[in-house]
């Protein structure tokens, strides 16, 4: 095989690599109420902030029964793996620091009911993914669907 055309296929094949792994990041959410996140893997280190059921967040390392976390906003911190669980959330993204509501419609698409609203910073247990748009439950009842782009989480 001629130089460039290996130098190619290993190009394609570490993209294609560094595609999966984005892919597959992994994501928790957080198990009960306020629960602490830390600013290093252990309970001598200072809690740096309080996290709610559901808040979802993405896995950066483990050390041990500690993961290092990075959320919505990009804080960065360390949680206890034993105060995490794999259930689904997704928590509103857009809006920040503004009054503005995003709409949680009857169903996937901008024509659909509007069945409630929400701000920055609400957090929603995910249900079903479809066509761009999020199948969602919060934890006051309210279910129905939110455009994915406006949510953050898995």
């Amino acid at each position: 095989m001629k130089p460039t055309r290996l130098l190619l296929v290993l190009c394609i094949l570490g993209l294609l690599l560094t595609t999966a792994a984005v892919a597959m990041a992994e994501m928790v959410a957080v198990a009960n109420d306020n629960v602490n996140l830390r600013s290093g893997p252990g309970t001598r280190y200072k809690v740096t902030w309080k996290l709610g059921s559901g808040f979802p967040l993405k896995v950066l390392k483990r050390k041990g029964e500690w993961l290092r976390v990075k959320d919505f906003e990009g804080t960065i911190g360390w949680i206890n793996a034993k105060v995490v669980n794999r259930v689904p959330h997704m928590i509103v993204r857009v809006h920040r620091k503004s009054k503005k509501r995003i709409n949680v419609r009857s169903a996937p698409g901008t024509s659909s009911r509007i069945v409630a609203k929400a701000y920055y910073g609400v957090v929603f247990r995910t249900l079903a993914k479809k066509n761009g748009w999020v199948k969602v439950r919060h934890e006051k009842g309210v279910t129905g669907w939110i455009k994915r782009s406006l949510l953050w989480g898995f």
